[in-house]
């Protein structure tokens, strides 16, 4: 057997297997995975041949003249027509992939009571959705934070995230808003400010998770959104950003794309297909994730950059 092949048998290795058998009578604990409330709460739209074309107005164009008189002397009607911008901008979609490998012996003798191959698949796809979700946000291309609009980025009054500057954002995307989108921690941040200007927070229950309103905007919590460039920093201060999202085709605001009909589609824009098994009987499957985001008008979304997040209060 090749060093790789040996590599990889290991890595599969006959103690996890025997782990997650008879022995223990619990599925694999994945401690990474978040409830990724993002795309939860964005909608999508599924795409037959991976492009979607945002047509805009030409700016600067005003709306058309119309008549509104009740003169019946006066019955010539405004004349005109819209112009949309030549060359708009095409989103395509991006393609999240890997191969898990799978060695059928193991599958076959310690598939009880887990099924080995639907574990460890499992397990891939869920890592997946985790970056989806990252993308999503933070993708150079198309992620949400290196497309806000010159016009609709804010910086917080003070460095901390104070109940005025999310009041700010609102102004930006006051068209029906449907969620703030933050750090764990820049949450928190902002709670602090709140109590202490005597008014906190009130909590409602969506899509089966609790959260923080602000003017009845829910404040959605995601570690996507990072501090200081980091996921998890260990530091108590650092400075991150607060988003504020109108989602929805129909709204004129932020949507998820996704392939539709894929060969093997497991669940939205997900594909797992079975890529043989080679002479050590070890079972390959790619898994592809195809994803993009579009912003189908710039006061769709707005964010307050900057934000400190470790400054506190001594009550005492």
């Amino acid at each position: 057997m090749s060093k790789q092949n040996q590599n990889l048998y290991n890595a599969l290795g006959r103690e996890a297997a025997y782990q997650l058998a008879d022995i223990t009578k619990t599925a694999p604990q994945y401690g990474v995975l978040t409830p990724r409330w993002v795309t939860r709460f964005l909608e999508f739209k599924g795409l037959d041949a991976g492009i979607y074309r945002v047509n805009k107005v030409v700016e600067g164009d005003t709306p058309l003249d119309v008549l509104c008189n009740q003169d019946p002397t006066k019955i010539e009607i405004p004349q005109g027509y819209i112009e949309y911008q030549t060359k708009p901008r095409e989103y395509q979609l991006n393609s999240i992939s890997t191969i898990i490998n799978v060695d059928t012996r193991i599958s076959d003798v310690y598939s009880a009571p887990y099924d080995q191959s639907a574990e460890q698949i499992g397990l891939a796809i869920e890592s997946l959705k985790e970056r989806q979700e990252s993308q999503i946000i933070n993708n150079d291309n198309y992620g949400l934070l290196k497309n806000v609009a010159d016009s609709q980025r804010v910086t917080p009054r003070y460095g901390r995230p104070m109940p005025d500057d999310l009041d700010e954002l609102i102004s930006k995307v006051w068209k029906e808003p449907s969620f703030f989108l933050a750090h764990p921690r820049a949450i928190a941040a902002f709670e602090r400010e709140a109590t202490r200007r005597g008014v906190p927070p009130v909590t409602a229950t969506l899509s089966g998770g609790n959260f923080i309103l602000w003017r009845g905007i829910p404040i959605i919590p995601t570690d996507k959104l990072f501090v200081d460039g980091l996921k998890n920093p260990k530091a108590k201060s650092g400075k991150t950003n607060i988003l504020l999202v109108r989602t929805g085709e129909t709204k004129r605001g932020v949507i998820g794309l996704y392939q539709t009909n894929l060969p093997g589609e497991q669940s939205r824009g997900l594909s797992v297909r079975l890529r043989g098994i080679n002479d050590q009987g070890v079972a390959s499957y790619l898994l592809s994730l195809y994803c993009s985001a579009a912003i189908l008008a710039d006061d769709a979304i707005a964010v307050l950059e900057d934000v400190e997040v470790g400054d506190y209060y001594d009550y005492n």
